[in-house]
């Protein structure tokens, strides 16, 4: 019995090896075209037909990472009863009728699209906003934004979002949010933990200085 029994367990160990060690899959990409459409007749009014929104009310969504795109939208939306983890009036309203797919076709349109990108406009506290970007600050636990989101503010795609050329009042909105915990769907509080230690001041010079990374 042990001899007939003994290669069949080892075809399926050799088989549970086999498919551990199999490659996982890579999660579906969206339609340009498709996301487009909807893009156009939809998004345009709040973030302009190619991403690029004309006021700061509303951030630039042009060449952002694909991966960051999708997982605001399904922030944005809730999902079995629960409550959106990003709460916004518009958004949340905005994105409800979106299946996942969908969501995937806008965010890989979206992402193939250019930047036009903003300008620093504060001569007074560039100084100060570039080394808080570049170093943070030490003294009080503070750490650099380039750690995560690059030299240049390019993020670093699935992880941390592009924020280089951004409206600066639209990143210091979300910073402040973050620090007051209005905004609250950043994974294991990073952000929260960052923003909490900034002041106002400190806010608005990063901000102002991030806008004009390119």
């Amino acid at each position: 019995m042990t001899r007939f029994l003994l290669p069949l367990i080892l075809a399926a160990f050799v088989a549970q090896v086999a498919h551990a060690n199999e490659p996982a899959k890579a999660a579906p990409k969206g339609d340009p075209a498709k996301g487009q459409v909807i893009a156009t007749s939809v998004c345009v009014a709040c973030h302009g037909a190619d991403g690029n929104s004309t006021g700061p009310a509303n951030p630039k969504l042009a060449g952002q990472h694909a991966d960051y795109l999708l997982k605001q939208m399904k922030n944005f939306k809730g999902a079995d009863g629960k409550q959106p983890e990003r709460a916004n009036p518009i958004m949340n309203g905005m994105i409800a009728p979106y299946d996942e797919a969908q969501m995937r076709d806008l965010a890989a349109y979206f992402s193939n699209q250019q930047q036009k990108g903003e300008q620093a406009k504060n001569r007074d506290t560039i100084e100060a906003g570039q080394k808080l970007y570049r170093s943070g600050d030490q003294s009080k636990g503070l750490a650099a934004c380039a750690a995560c989101h690059g030299p240049a503010g390019a993020g670093i795609p699935a992880q941390y979002p592009r924020i280089q050329g951004q409206y600066a009042e639209y990143i210091e909105a979300q910073l402040k949010s973050f620090r007051d915990g209005t905004r609250a769907n950043d994974p294991a509080k990073m952000m929260r933990m960052i923003a909490i230690k900034m002041t106002d001041p400190e806010i608005k010079a990063v901000a102002d200085y991030i806008s004009g990374l390119r």
